[in-house]
C-alpha cells in the first residue's frame, strides 16, 4: 500500500475536517487509483498507555509515541555555519517558550557528523527547553576551504598590474623580444601555479561536500528506521544553512558555476571559474542511487520535510541553497521557510499542518518495483480549499538496491541513537539467579507479526526472521547471540502468531553494559531495535 499524507486547509490556512474517501481523487502517473483507506486528523488523538513492568522493554508505537502526531526537530551543525547555529538555537528556544502547545509532541536531534539525540519524543516543554539549552553551536568539521584568488594573466588588458616577480623597468628597453619572452614565460608559470593551487583547493572542497552528503544521507537513513514503524505523518523540521542534495537527482538545481561553465565563452574564462564549474557538474550527479533510496525510505515512513533556513533573512541570499530547500519540501509534502527572520513561525506552521493532515492509502496498479519515479496528484471535491502533499515516490525495493547487505543494515540499526521501529517487538530480560543452575542472561522476544512479511507457500505461511542480542561496553561488543526462525506455519498456528506474537529466546553470557536487541525480517530487510540495560 502507498500512503499519501494530504494537508487540507481553507484559503486562510484553517484545517478542513470531516472529509471522507469519496471526497478525494488520487492519481499515480495520471491514472486514477482506488482509495483503500483513509485516516483523518481525529484518528490521531493521544491514547493512555500503561508503563512497562521492570525488565520489559519495547519499541512498539504505543510506547514510543502514544497516538499524538510526531514532529522531529533536526539542528544541523554539519551543513550550517557557526554563527547561524546560534541564531537558530535562540529562535527554537523562543518557540518552545512562547508557542509550544500541550497537544504538541516533539523530539530534538542534532547532526554534527553523526545523528545524535538531545531529547527524545515528549510533550513536556520544560524537557524540550532544557534539551535545547544543552545544544551548543559547533564549528563545521567539514567546512569548505576558501576559494583561490582569481587568476589574471600578466598581459590581461583589463588590469594595469605587473607580476611582483618582474620589474619591467629593469629590462633593457632595446631588447623588446627578450622582455616579451621573459614576461610570457613568467606569466605561464604563474598561471600553472595558480591552476595547481585551484586544483588542490577544489579537491578540498570536493572532499568536504562529499563527506557532508554521505553523513547527511546516513542520518536520514537512521531517521527513516527510527520513525518508519510509528503510524501517521511525521514532520521533520530541518534547521540548516544548506542542503547538500535534492531528492530528485535528475532535476537537481544547476548552480551558477555550472551554468557559467556551459556558456559558449567558457574558453575565455579563468582557471578558477572553470574548475568550480567542472566540480559543480560532477557533484550534482553524484550519489543519485543513494538519494533515491533515502527518498523512498522517508516516503514509506511518511516523513514530510520542513527545511528552515538557519540564516534567517540574508542580505546575500544563496539562491541555489534556497531552491534546494523548496524542492526538498515539495517532494516530501512539507514546506520550506527561507529568507525570513522569524524561524519559529515556520516551526509553528509545521505543527498546525498536523491538525489538517489526512492519510490516504491505495494499492498501485503497477506492482513492479522498477526503481522509477512515480508522480502522485491528489484532488479534493470541494471549492475554496488548498491541498498539500508529496509529489511522488520511487518504486524501490531496498533489498534489491545495489550493494545491499542485510547484516550491515542490522549493524546500522543497532547504532541508531534511539530504537528503530520498522519491526515491532517486546523483550523480557531475565537475569541469572543464584538459586538456579541457569547462569546466563535470558532474553525472550515477542514480535508483532503484523510488522513481518509472510510468504504464501504450500502448507501455509513462511516466516523468515533473524534475532540478535549484543552487550556493548565502551563501544565494543563483549557478548553476543543470534538466532534464526525460517519456518512454514500451518493456517491455525499462523493465526495464533498473528494474535499473540512470534516468540523465541536467546541466552547471553552475563556482562555489564548496554544490551541492544534487534529483529530483522529477512524477506524485506526491515529492522526493529531496542536499547535495554544489562546488570
Amino acid at each position: 500500500m502507498v500512503l499519501v499524507d494530504v494537508v487540507v486547509t481553507d484559503k486562510q490556512g484553517n484545517a478542513i475536517t470531516g472529509l471522507h474517501p469519496d471526497d478525494f481523487i488520487v492519481e499515480e502517473n495520471s491514472k486514477a487509483q482506488k482509495i483503500s483507506s483513509l485516516t483523518t486528523p481525529a484518528d490521531n488523538a493521544p491514547a493512555a498507555v500503561p508503563e512497562l513492568p521492570p525488565g520489559i522493554y519495547s519499541n512498539r508505537p504505543q510506547y514510543r509515541s502514544p497516538g499524538a502526531p510526531i514532529t522531529i526537530m533536526l539542528l544541523d551543525a554539519l551543513n550550517t555555519p557557526f554563527t547561524d547555529q546560534a541564531y537558530a538555537r535562540r529562535q527554537m528556544l523562543a518557540f518552545v517558550k512562547e508557542q509550544f502547545k500541550p497537544s504538541d509532541r516533539m523530539a530534538v536531534f542534532t547532526l554534527t557528523g553523526s545523528l545524535n539525540v538531545l531529547g527524545d519524543l515528549t510533550d513536556d516543554p520544560q524537557v524540550l527547553y532544557a534539551a535545547l539549552q544543552r545544544y551548543k553551536p559547533q564549528t563545521q568539521l567539514l567546512a569548505n576551504s576558501g576559494s583561490a584568488p582569481a587568476s589574471t594573466p600578466a598581459n590581461d588588458p583589463t588590469t594595469n598590474s605587473t607580476p611582483a616577480s618582474i620589474d619591467a623597468s629593469t629590462a633593457p628597453v632595446h631588447d623588446n623580444a627578450g622582455a616579451d619572452a621573459l614576461r610570457s614565460g613568467t606569466s605561464a608559470a604563474i598561471v600553472t601555479a595558480q591552476a595547481a593551487l585551484v586544483a588542490f583547493e577544489t579537491a578540498q572542497v570536493a572532499y568536504a561536500n562529499e563527506q557532508r552528503a554521505v553523513q547527511t544521507l546516513a542520518a536520514l537513513q537512521s531517521l527513516a528506521r527510527i520513525l518508519g514503524g510509528l503510524p501517521g505523518r511525521k514532520n521533520l523540521i530541518w534547521v540548516t544553512g544548506d542542503l547538500p542534495f535534492s531528492f530528485i537527482p535528475e532535476d537537481r538545481v544547476m548552480t551558477e558555476a555550472e551554468l557559467m561553465e556551459d556558456l559558449p565563452s567558457k574558453d575565455q574564462r579563468n582557471v578558477v571559474d572553470r574548475s568550480a564549474g567542472n566540480f559543480a557538474a560532477t557533484f550534482r550527479q553524484s550519489h543519485a542511487e543513494e538519494i533515491r533510496e533515502v527518498a523512498s525510505r522517508l516516503a514509506s515512513a511518511q516523513v514530510a520535510v520542513y527545511p528552515v533556513d538557519a540564516r534567517g533573512l540574508s542580505i546575500s541570499s544563496d539562491i541555489d541553497a534556497q531552491e534546494t530547500m523548496r524542492e526538498m519540501a515539495r517532494e516530501t509534502g512539507g514546506r520550506a521557510f527561507v529568507n525570513q527572520n522569524e524561524i519559529k513561525v515556520g516551526v509553528r506552521r509545521a505543527f498546525d499542518d498536523e491538525s489538517a493532515a489526512y492519510t490516504l492509502g491505495y494499492y498501485p496498479e503497477n506492482k513492479k518495483y522498477d526503481g522509477k519515479y512515480r508522480s502522485i496528484k491528489v484532488k479534493v471535491k470541494r471549492d475554496g480549499i488548498e491541498i498539500h502533499n508529496r509529489r511522488g515516490y520511487y518504486a524501490i525495493d531496498p533489498t534489491q538496491v545495489k550493494g545491499y547487505n542485510a547484516k550491515r543494515e542490522v549493524e546500522s540499526a543497532q547504532g541508531d541513537v534511539v530504537p528503530s521501529t520498522l519491526v515491532s517487538f517486546m523483550a523480557q530480560v531475565k537475569l541469572p539467579s543464584a538459586n538456579s543452575d541457569h547462569s546466563k542472561i535470558g532474553v525472550i522476544f515477542l514480535v508483532d507479526a503484523s510488522t513481518l512479511s509472510a510468504e504464501d507457500v504450500p502448507g501455509g505461511k513462511r516466516l523468515n526472521v533473524d534475532f540478535y542480542a549484543n552487550i556493548y561496553t565502551g563501544g565494543k561488543s563483549v557478548a553476543s547471540g543470534g538466532k534464526k526462525i525460517d519456518q512454514v506455519f500451518d493456517a491455525n498456528t499462523y493465526q495464533q502468531i498473528v494474535q499473540h506474537g512470534l516468540a523465541t529466546q536467546l541466552d547471553l553470557e552475563p556482562q555489564r553494559g548496554q544490551l541492544r536487541l534487534a529483529v530483522q525480517d529477512a524477506r524485506t530487510g526491515l529492522v526493529g531495535t531496542i536499547n535495554a540495560v544489562s546488570p
